[in-house]
């Protein structure tokens, strides 16, 4: 087997392969259009692909030198791990942000801290809530918990409409709830320009789908889905506090699911979560117990790992990295 870069032409084949709508062909052209080099390497028997792997580098400033990140990738193994290796010493990278897309599995945390790896700091949740979508929906209403049964048909009964908008205007509409969504629950988002490259990208590419929630004409919900390799995913979710009471996001959600099995997915995995028994002050706890409440399984991956390609420097990223983390908490506004 040889690992070498992936060719235009060898799009299809590798979003095949592709592990996570992070690792897709398109999500690595809306990261060239934020600035991020992509690069991407495939490991092949013959002309076959059987691996795929899609890295941004990130340069350090004032230094020559960078990180690189690999989120939600396949099982790392021997031949991956030295292709990283050698990535890292040409481009000159101080560590490897390896995230793999694979539960939690100690003899593959034993293989990478045997291999170069340490335990890193997480960009992506550990954990995450997937619901099973072969079941029907009697089976899935009744896997929910009560409360949120309830609130589902409290939302029918209120006539909260439920549509698929792409449009611009919609798109506009999902910005301003994510602004005040952000401000309300107190935690960082991305820039407006970064959801407009994102959305330019993945929707015209069929993966990307916003939904809204409407209850008089005004929209108290929208969430964007991806679906990608017969998985739906959860990535971006907004809404008002405004007519709480009529339970919007509720109706969206279920709306969604039964998208989601119309569309042949197999599962839908809702992106993120704290983790087990979060603490009620977690800005994220709100969307935890939302989630829960769907009847989906708590799922633990493997976590973050650093392959580290130079020890010296790596010790004081980290010193650096940690004084910068504790400087951005201090910060009173949010970058929206």
């Amino acid at each position: 087997m040889i690992v070498r870069e992936v060719l235009e032409e060898e799009k299809d084949q590798f979003n095949q392969v592709a592990t996570h709508p992070l690792q897709s062909w398109e999500w690595g052209e809306f990261r060239k259009k934020t600035g991020k080099k992509v690069i991407r390497l495939g490991a092949f028997e013959g002309k076959i692909l059987k691996n795929a792997y899609q890295l941004t580098v990130h340069p350090l400033p004032k230094i020559n030198y960078h990180v690189i990140y690999f989120p939600k990738g396949p099982m790392p193994d021997k031949i991956m791990l030295e292709a990283l290796k050698k990535l890292g010493i040409e481009k000159r990278a101080i560590f490897i942000k390896m995230e793999p897309n694979i539960k939690e599995n100690q003899d593959v945390a034993n293989f990478l801290i045997a291999n170069g790896c340490q335990k890193g700091k997480p960009l992506f949740t550990k954990y995450t809530f997937q619901l099973n979508l072969q079941k029907t929906e009697e089976q899935l209403l009744a896997a929910m918990k009560p409360k949120t049964r309830y609130n589902i048909r409290l939302s029918q009964r209120h006539g909260v409409e439920v549509v698929e908008d792409n449009s611009p205007q919609a798109f506009e509409e999902y910005l301003k709830l994510t602004a005040e969504t952000a401000r309300r629950q107190k935690f960082y988002a991305h820039s407006q320009d970064y959801h407009r490259k994102m959305w330019s990208v993945m929707q015209p590419a069929g993966i990307a789908h916003l939904f809204l929630a409407k209850y008089q004409k005004q929209v108290l919900a929208a969430d964007i889905f991806f679906i990608f390799n017969k998985i739906l995913y959860y990535p971006y979710g907004s809404s008002t506090r405004e007519h709480r009471e009529v339970m919007a996001p509720y109706a969206l959600f279920w709306e969604v699911i039964k998208f989601g099995k119309k569309m042949g997915c197999k599962l839908f995995d809702m992106w993120g979560t704290p983790g087990p028994n979060p603490d009620p002050r977690d800005p994220y706890f709100g969307f935890h117990r939302f989630k829960e409440g769907f009847g989906a399984e708590l799922v633990e991956f493997i976590g973050t790992y650093d392959l580290v390609i130079n020890p010296t420097l790596y010790k004081l990223f980290n010193l650096a990295n940690n004084l910068r983390w504790k400087f951005l908490k201090l910060k009173p506004t949010i970058n929206f």
